[in-house]
């Protein structure tokens, strides 16, 4: 069943009285349970496309259906909205909240679901779990190593229960040892039937994943 479909979509910023055109009728279609890598040189729309697909900007043209719905004119807050319930962030850089602690970092996206803070915790602490966490769930981000950081992350993409997650170059901090075993719980997530889009550089990486697109010019060059 199709969870992402991109149909045409043009993505066009307006700098001065020049335009650059960012993606350009562009079309793309991801199943349930895909594991796709998104690849190509820098300034070939990758990261305006992930921007696109996690709702955080909206296409020029074209449409952008998650889950059957076309999300691509909604509002601030209804994209807000969407993020929040539908979708999972992991980025190179974590981005956790230094103040919180590693269960309150993993609890945040639950904060707006409406959720009892029983439930929430417990399904904090069982995704702490399943990312190899049980053991730093008080400590704060300066704590942790920068794969547990990761783990965190992971671990906090997961907890909204989303359609989708979006990875965007997830190793790209880590050490050769430590960014394996992101991409083992990645791959394990992928087994379970998870659906992910990672942005990678890596040619390493994206032969571990089960479909590779490659982008040129804000266009997909090849899609295998």
């Amino acid at each position: 069943m199709a969870i992402v479909e991109v149909q045409n979509v043009s993505k066009v910023y307006r700098m001065g009285e020049e335009e650059v055109r960012a993606l350009w009728e562009l079309t793309l279609t991801i199943n349930e349970g895909d594991y796709v890598a998104v690849m190509g040189p820098s300034g070939s729309g990758k990261s305006t496309l992930l921007n696109l697909l996690g709702c955080l900007d909206r296409p020029t043209s074209g449409r952008y259906l998650l889950g059957g719905h076309d999300v691509s004119g909604l509002d601030d807050d209804e994209l807000s909205a969407v993020r929040s319930s539908k979708l999972g962030f992991i980025f190179q850089s974590y981005n956790l909240i230094p103040q919180l602690t590693v269960l309150e970092n993993i609890e945040v996206p639950l904060y707006y679901q409406g959720l009892s803070e029983a439930e929430s915790r417990e399904r904090s602490v069982e995704l702490a779990r399943l990312v190899g966490l049980s053991n730093r769930l008080n400590h704060r981000p300066f704590e942790l190593s920068g794969g547990q950081q990761q783990r965190a992350a992971i671990a906090r993409a997961l907890v909204n229960q989303p359609m989708v997650l979006l990875a965007d170059e997830p190793t790209g901090n880590l050490d050769s040892v430590t960014g394996a075993e992101i991409l083992e719980i990645l791959e394990n997530l992928h087994n379970e039937g998870r659906t992910i889009i990672m942005v990678t550089h890596d040619d390493g990486i994206a032969e571990r994943t089960s479909r590779v697109v490659q982008m040129l010019d804000g266009s997909i060059s090849s899609d295998e």
